[in-house]
């Protein structure tokens, strides 16, 4: 394992109530996503994810409240603050999406890639030069 996948990442809500980290690399794209329901679930014009493996985030400040957003996906935010930090879905059993804006060191980790495109908002220019996915591929959000 190289010295940047045994580096840590840490991050956590808005308040502070709800720290986490994981353990290594980012596996998959980072990617934006243009799907209503994460524009819902967030208050916002679009999310950007990075996925890992579950196993890898350990909750090292409080614990996050769950919620059930379809029948095949759960996302957790803090309880207090309502920040959003992860979302897995029952078809992608081994990965897990974390919001790439919770991050202590977001800047590290560049989008690679537009999702949920059909979605996207008609006035949104975000990362234009990026490659766009109607659907999320191989990308679980």
């Amino acid at each position: 394992m190289s010295a940047e996948e045994e580096k840590a990442l840490t991050g956590g809500c808005l308040c502070g109530a709800v720290r986490y980290e994981i353990e290594g690399a980012p596996k998959g794209d980072v990617a934006h996503c243009h799907c209503s329901m994460c524009r819902r679930a967030a208050g916002s014009v679009a999310v950007t994810w990075f996925t890992i493996d579950p196993a890898r985030l350990t909750f090292t400040q409080g614990a996050p409240a769950r919620y059930r957003s379809s029948e095949k996906g759960e996302r957790t935010f803090c309880g207090a603050c309502g920040s959003p930090l992860t979302f897995w879905h029952a078809e992608f059993p081994d990965d897990l999406d974390v919001t790439l804006g919770t991050l202590d060191r977001p800047e590290d980790m560049p989008a690679t890639l537009n999702i949920w495109t059909q979605s996207r908002l008609p006035w949104l220019h975000l990362d234009e030069h990026l490659p766009d996915r109607e659907d999320a591929g191989d990308a679980a959000p």
